[in-house]
């Protein structure tokens, strides 16, 4: 009869299990960190395109208050001026 071997702790498959358990670890929080940066990058390029509008919206009324109509349109409209001689004129709303 062949002499039994005792057992006792298999060292080389809980290192292996303690390798496995901290690589991934590694894995999760680099993916939850990538996550957040594409978050972030979503968000970044969402208000860069918001302030693009407004940058063009702004240069096209800079470009029309070069224009005479322009100003003279606004100056009626939005402040209720009117030229030497004129009634102003106001229609009511119910």
């Amino acid at each position: 009869m062949k002499p039994r071997k005792q057992r006792g702790i298999n060292w080389f498959a809980l290192i292996m299990l303690g390798i496995i358990v901290y690589f991934s670890s590694i894995l999760i929080s680099q993916q939850v960190y990538l996550s957040q940066a594409a978050d972030d990058y979503a968000s970044a390029k969402a208000r860069l395109e918001a302030a693009e509008k407004e940058n063009a919206a702004l240069k096209e009324e800079a470009r029309q208050l070069n224009e005479l109509s322009y100003i003279e349109k606004v100056a009626r409209e939005e402040l209720g001026m009117t030229r030497a001689g004129e009634l102003p004129y106001s229609v009511g709303h119910k």
